[in-house]
């Protein structure tokens, strides 16, 4: 199951938006509220969802300047790569759109429990990321 976010035009260049999503230090700010106990380094993340269940993610791929793709790192409760794409706008080269992608191979129970939620993430993430280039 392949889910995407809208995509979002993001007032920074591909350099910049790239190197932000690189450190997971600043992850936390794209997260939705049910996430909590956040812990991160430059290179991994730990966190609660709420309710749900723990999870760690590492860095799985990273190419300079337009893709990350990011893991679980041990244990989940699902196997998944969520990637974020960033694309330097044709007729502005300081203007970039970001896409995040959550790719996950669920039954097909699983995958009606765990849509909406991973939606609602991805849509997230996007959101926050064009509030904090939006300047």
């Amino acid at each position: 199951m392949k889910l995407n976010s809208q995509p979002v035009l993001l007032n920074a260049d591909q350099k910049t938006v790239y190197e932000f999503l690189s450190d997971f230090n600043n992850f936390e700010q794209l997260m939705p509220e049910q996430i909590v106990n956040w812990k991160s380094d430059k290179e991994n993340c730990s966190f609660t969802v709420k309710g749900m269940a723990d999870l760690s993610l590492k860095y799985s791929h990273k190419e300079p300047f337009h893709t990350i793709e990011v893991v679980p790192a041990g244990k989940s409760p699902i196997d998944f790569t969520l990637t974020i794409t960033i694309e330097s706008r044709e007729q502005d080269d300081r203007k970039t759109t970001g896409i995040i992608e959550i790719d996950t191979n669920l039954n097909p129970m699983m995958a009606m429990i765990a849509k909406r939620p991973l939606e609602n993430l991805v849509n997230a993430m996007s959101e926050r990321l064009n509030e904090i280039f939006a300047g």
